[in-house]
């Protein structure tokens, strides 16, 4: 077994901010399999076919990653632990900005800015 990911004091933390399986059918697999799986292909930067039979399949952890895209989890999970960071005053927010050059422009650039 590869050595786990997440402390069982960090998996108490993000457990309640990972949404609840339902199952309809066949049982769904444990979120904290799956997202050790999720970080071990993060971690290693390899493909999604080569994690190792001890986590569940391939096919489940990038499904549930998309799954907890699509439903704003990271986001949540990322503002969550900005909350805690910045209440302990671990942050520094006099160094933070915004940087805007990935949003898209909808109408386009004005005729003077353009090329």
């Amino acid at each position: 077994m590869q050595q786990a990911f997440l402390s069982d004091q960090q998996w108490a933390e993000l457990e309640p901010l990972l949404p609840k399986l339902r199952s309809r059918g066949r049982p769904w697999v444990d979120n904290r399999r799956v997202l050790e799986g999720i970080l071990w292909v993060l971690k290693t930067g390899a493909r999604w076919r080569d994690l190792p039979s001890e986590y569940p399949s391939a096919s489940t952890c990038w499904r549930r990653l998309r799954q907890w895209e699509a439903q704003g989890v990271w986001l949540k999970v990322w503002r969550q632990f900005l909350s805690e960071l910045d209440q302990q005053g671990r942050l520094d927010w006099s160094e933070s900005f915004l940087d805007g050059s990935f949003a898209p422009a909808k109408k386009g650039a004005s005729a003077l800015a353009k090329p």
